[in-house]
Order: structure tokens, then sequence, then C-alpha cells
């Protein structure tokens, strides 16, 4: 890529590129620029009139949280975040947007958080002024961050009540012993209680995650490059570099299959999730691009498995493929909800017949060119507005701070071939790599296990 004018400030480095070549997916040039804090700033201009989407990474999540006992501190600022600065009250914040006709939210995942705005063009300078003020000086009071605290537990308690979630939560404690990958977003619940007590170390996390090099800032939609970059130069240069570098704990190879299972207390269909431990995400190595192209042949809706399980035989009315893009080797999971108790097995045997199937029988050529026909259309005619560019793009820019890898992506999912994708299977789902975790309604006076 290459700079469409060179900086004329000190405050920007020499690292202003514009992507010029010839795209496949992505419908925008965009520019990228470095400010000498480490700060990255994305722009993308398009041709929707008036409105502008600002997404701000930061490229800290769950994964980040490596002390025990301070799970869910990610989670947590993502409320925090919206809690004062020093220059504006909440109430102060939610009239100004509320002007602006602007909407504001943010999410949290293992490997990011993300804060975004939608909002007219003529309100980009006084919300990049908002938007700075809380990520260089968030101010709350021990008062607030307990009533923060508070709402983070009563979120959890009402994540709680889902089955899913619960699954979820077990799979991750079970498939993950040393990772940080062991916890949800959310964070062990005994954390979550023990919160209220940790204000200093609100701050300490603060501290070192909210910093410009963990930062990436995109603004799409009716908006210059130069007049992106002259706001954030002026409203986040003074904000200064930190110096903390987490040290993530690597899982170890898995030394045998792991089963888990969840009593519920109340009625329930059964629930089945089958993973294996799979590959991070990587927009060179073939490995983690070959799972994404099997998880729909052999698992999606139009899949043999599909049509026999819920379609044919009625056994199941739900069969969902997890297998997100993480930094760090993430599971491929299978989900699938029961309708009948006693079938149970016989689902979760056909799930893994499926899985078995897949790592000796290459896939039939032309399903694969749908396969990848329809990822590559499907991304970009979604990419119908500012904002949904810009979320798009969040994801990939918290993995490789550059718009580019979604290019490097699906170049090199044109290059996978049916044996690849074999080759891949018979490579991760082994039995020593598997984890399955089952639940169901708790048999009536039966009593409840403990465990985390």
């Amino acid at each position: 890529m290459k700079s469409l004018l060179a900086c004329s400030l000190l405050l920007c480095l020499p690292l202003a590129v514009l992507a010029q070549q010839k795209r496949k997916i992505l419908p925008y040039d965009y520019a990228v620029d470095d400010l000498p804090n480490g700060l990255r700033l994305i722009t993308a201009p398009t041709e929707h009139p008036n409105l502008v989407a600002l997404y701000i990474v930061v490229a800290a999540g769950s994964r980040n949280e490596v002390e025990p006992g301070k799970s869910g501190y990610a989670h947590l600022f993502e409320h925090m975040m919206f809690r004062g600065s020093k220059n504006f009250t909440p109430e102060e914040r939610d009239a100004l947007l509320k002007r602006a006709g602007a909407s504001s939210n943010a999410y949290t995942t293992d490997d990011r958080t993300v804060y975004h705005e939608v909002f007219s063009k003529d309100d980009l300078e006084r919300i990049m002024e908002l938007e700075a003020d809380r990520f260089l000086r968030l101010q709350y009071s021990p008062e607030v961050y307990q009533t923060e605290t508070g709402a983070v537990l009563g979120e959890y308690n009402k994540n709680s009540s889902s089955p899913f979630f619960k699954l979820y939560e077990t799979l991750r404690a079970t498939a993950f012993r040393r990772h940080t990958y062991s916890h949800t977003t959310m964070g062990f619940l005994e954390d979550i209680k023990d919160m209220p007590n940790q204000y200093d170390y609100s701050l300490q996390f603060y501290n070192r995650y909210y910093r410009p090099e963990y930062t990436t800032i995109i603004l799409v939609g009716d908006v210059t490059r130069d007049r992106a970059l002259a706001l954030t130069r002026k409203y986040f240069g003074d904000w200064q570099r930190g110096n903390y570098r987490p040290e993530i704990p690597s899982e170890p190879p898995q030394d045998g299959p792991r089963t888990a299972h969840v009593d519920w207390p109340a009625q329930t269909l059964p629930l089945v999730a089958i993973a294996f431990r799979g590959p991070a995400y990587s927009d060179e190595r073939k490995d983690k691009a070959a799972l994404d192209l099997l998880a729909p042949i052999a698992f999606g809706e139009n899949s043999d498995l599909y049509r026999k399980l819920v379609l044919k035989e009625q056994k199941a009315d739900l069969i969902e493929v997890e297998f997100d893009n993480k930094i760090d080797p993430e599971l491929f999971t299978v989900y699938a909800r029961v309708k009948n108790p006693q079938d149970v097995e016989y689902v979760r045997d056909e799930v893994l017949k499926t899985f078995e199937r897949f790592t000796r029988e290459p896939v039939d050529p032309k399903r694969l060119d749908a396969t990848r026909s329809h990822l590559r259309y499907g991304f970009a005619l979604a990419m119908d507005s500012s904002e949904a560019v810009a979320s798009a793009l969040a994801p990939f820019v918290a993995l490789r701070r550059t718009p580019e890898t979604v290019e490097r992506l699906y170049a090199l999912y044109d290059q996978i071939t049916p044996e690849d994708i074999r080759e891949m299977a018979a490579r991760y789902f082994t039995e020593k790599n598997r984890t399955i975790v089952t639940l169901a309604a708790r048999p009536n006076g039966a009593k409840k296990e403990g465990g985390r």
C-alpha cells in the first residue's frame, strides 16, 4: 500500500498508507495512519451521505485477564466507560449523543472490546472530543463502581438462567485448563462476586489496557482521511503510551478426551456440545481457513447431518456449528438440541460420525466451490451501509490491526482444496482433542452437584 500524501505534522508517523490494490471483498479504499503514541486510525470514505460510523477497537478482552481471581474485567469496563469522564458526566454524555441523534453501544469478546457510534458527519468533532475524554480521562467514584459491579452480577445471573449459557460456560472450563479462554467474557461467578472489593484493581486494569498501542479507531462513511486524521491528532495525540504486556498462558496439548455434564434445575430439552481443539486465526496458514469451509458443508443447514437429524428423523430441532476467529487456538464446536432425552446418545454419535467421516473423505469439489462463493459474496453483500462496513472490519482489526487481513483471508479460501480440508480434519478432529458436554433436566429428587 502507498501513502496518498506525506505527513506534514510531527504527530503522524510516515506510516500513513492507502490501500489502492484491486479488491475482491472490501468495496472501499481505506487509509491507515499511525500516530507516534501507537494509536492507529483507519479511515474508509464511502458513498453513503451524511452519516459516519465510529468504531473504537481495544485489543483487550477476557483473554487478557491473566491474574487468578480477576476474570470479567474487560466486560466490566464495557460498563465503566459509560460512567463519566473528566469533562463529561454520564448525563452530559447522553444529552450530547441525543442531540446528535447518535446511536451508541459497546460489546466485549474474548479478544477485544469495541465501542461504537453512528451519527451525522456534522457532529464528528464533538463526538471525537467526547470519546477521547473517556479513553484518556475516565473518572468514576467508588460508589459508581459499586453500582456497576452490582449490574454485572445481575447480568451474569440473568445469563445463567439460559441453559445454553451454562452449557457454554462449562464447555470452556472443561476444554481449557490454563489459557484464559477457560472463562467466558462474563468471568467466573466467584470473581464477579468479589468485584465490589476490587476498586483499586479496576483502575489498574484501565491503566494497563486503555492505551493507544492497544487501540484502533475506525471511521467509515461521509468523512475524508484528512479530516479524520486531523481530529485524531487533536483529541488523541496527547494520549500516553503504556508499557504493560500480559503473559497469556499457553494451553498445553490435550492428553485425552474430556466430558462434563450439567444437571439443569428446570425442564428443558437436552443439549449436547461436541468440541475439538482447533487452530487460531491465520490469513497465511491453511488450517483455520480449511476448517472454516468445512463447517457449513458438514454441519450447516444444507448438510447431510442436518437433513438427517433435523428434517428427516426429527431427532433434534437445532444443529449449529461455532468456530470463531480467535488470536489463540479455539474450539470447533457443534451444538445440538435433542427433542427426546432417549435420543441424546444417538444424536451425539451421529455428530461424531460426521466428524470422523470428513477425516477420511474429501469434500465434493462443487460443494466446496459453492461454499467459497457463498462466504465471499455473503460477506461483501452484507456491507451495505457505513455502519455495516465498520462492524465487519472491527473483528479483523482486533486480530491484525489492518483491513488487509480480510483480503488475505479470502484469497486463502480460494486456495483451499478438498484434500486440504480432509488433512486438517484428520489433524484436529482426534479423540484426544475432543471435549463433550451435555445438559439435561435434573431428575426429580437428585441433588445438585457442586463445582465451578
